[in-house]
């Protein structure tokens, strides 16, 4: 009757994949979850739904709030207002509205101008000369090398100090990578963020208004989420479940039996090297930047391309010649200290985080199949581990899978709830957010690995 618009929210529940009542409700938490929000709170001055849905994982939680906290608000080499923008700069690659939308405030919030939110163009110049490093990191991070690090460094008046460039680089990975778990979970925009809520309709004549506020919206919205899935015999899931655990079961014994040769290792990760070019996800349609969020970056055609293509030929990152455990972790620590320690317990949480258990089969040693799917992450990098046998991935990783790991990773604007529904069919939830903390780590640590050589080979 006064003519004010009431907001609803759009969606229900934190992420657009996930049904509400199989996420951790606000108020039935444990202890531990609990604390963990009221940190979240503190930090971020909201729960938002990044953080509902990675409490599955408390123990992760912990570290990645820690983490992104360090990051953005202590003690370090660029003043607040340029960590917010770069978080921009990094989630508008992958046209993260949802990320871009949450810095944005913070930038502003932090005294940020806002005659830079217009465009990058209108940022100081240092920032912008970050945009081809920025481009190259989250779409083919293989190509960075120690000229385009020698560029930021030596820009006169706009030159990047080691310790800046070691802080920004760790932001845009970080934001490259939470995007993929962004769209990789389908997290929905929160009621207060734009896209996360609409306006009643003048009319109400349908609607009793106890139902509106209580969140339901109508008849034709609950048909068109559960159109959205694919029906699948539960016998038929259970089977791909059964048929996974004697895979593994077979890999551990061929291993005891016999150990491949080194060619024939090189050659097994050659051919899934090659084969990763061919997955491509079914659903290939061009998701168009925003104006709104591409604005925030220049060169909007940029984007994932495989290696191999166009008669291009990438040397593989030999693992044992540059990795992380023995140069990466103390070239950030030395130049930005304590964050190569926090990345480096997220890291380990993530690779190792296991509750020994396989939809509904509890005991179960997951390690192989965790590693796989890091392997093959890091595979579809160019990267490679002498002492795993490639082979082994094919056997564990079905098409759907390898789809799903390969859009989160590389195109994560393109991720779908079909995608998601069709791997892993009979799987908890929380396992497959498992399978997102993963491929955010990989993929983290495939991007720094390529980032943090080239600035090696540049002191040196």
């Amino acid at each position: 009757e006064l003519g004010i618009r009431i907001p609803r929210p759009l969606g229900h529940g934190p992420s657009r994949f996930i049904p509400e009542k199989e996420t951790i409700q606000v108020g039935k938490e444990d202890t531990t979850m609990h604390t963990l929000f009221a940190e979240s709170f503190a930090t971020l001055g909201r729960l938002d739904n990044v953080t509902l849905v990675m409490v599955f994982h408390p123990q992760y939680l912990e570290s990645f709030l820690k983490t992104q906290h360090y990051l953005l608000q202590m003690d370090g080499p660029l003043p607040l207002h340029y960590r917010h923008y770069i978080g921009i700069m990094a989630a508008a690659r992958h046209q993260c509205s949802y990320l871009v939308n949450l810095h944005v405030n913070d930038f502003l919030h932090v005294g940020g101008d806002p005659k830079w939110l217009n465009g990058l163009e209108n940022a100081p110049q240092k920032l912008q000369n970050l945009g081809e490093l920025n481009k190259m990191l989250a779409h083919r991070p293989w190509l960075i090398t120690k000229e385009h690090i020698e560029q930021l460094l030596k820009t006169e008046e706009n030159s990047w100090s080691l310790a800046e460039l070691i802080h920004a680089v760790v932001l845009l990975t970080h934001y490259h990578s939470l995007a993929s778990f962004t769209f990789g979970c389908g997290i929905s925009p929160e009621i207060d963020c734009e896209g996360g809520h609409t306006f009643r309709p003048p009319s109400v004549s349908n609607y009793c208004i106890c139902d509106i506020t209580n969140g339901y919206h109508g008849v034709d919205e609950i048909h068109a989420s559960q159109a959205g899935s694919i029906p699948v015999s539960s016998t038929e899931s259970v089977c791909e479940v059964e048929a996974l655990m004697e895979k593994m079961k077979q890999l551990q014994e061929c291993r005891d039996e016999e150990e491949a040769s080194q060619e024939e290792m090189a050659t097994r990760f050659e051919r899934e090297k090659r084969e990763s070019m061919f997955v491509c996800s079914s659903e290939d349609e061009e998701s168009a930047a925003t104006r709104d969020v591409s604005r925030h970056f220049e060169d909007t055609s940029y984007g994932y391309k495989d290696f191999s293509r166009h008669g291009m030929h990438v040397p593989t990152f030999r693992a044992q010649d540059y990795s992380w455990e023995d140069h990466g972790y103390s070239l950030v620590n030395r130049l930005y200290p304590d964050v190569g320690q926090l990345l480096d317990e997220k890291f380990h949480i993530a690779y190792n985080l296991t509750y020994n258990t396989m939809a509904m089969h509890k005991d179960v040693d997951t390690s192989m199949l965790r590693r796989a799917i890091w392997n093959y992450i890091h595979c579809m990098f160019g990267i490679r581990y002498d002492d795993y046998d490639y082979g082994e991935i094919n056997q564990l990783l079905d098409r759907s899978f390898k789809v799903y790991i390969k859009t989160v990773v590389c195109t994560p604007e393109k991720t779908t709830k079909r995608m998601y529904d069709s791997f892993w069919r009979q799987f908890e939830h929380s396992e497959k957010v498992h399978v997102n903390l993963l491929l955010v780590e990989a993929r983290m640590q495939a991007e720094l690995l390529y980032a943090l050589r080239a600035i090696t080979r540049y002191m040196t």
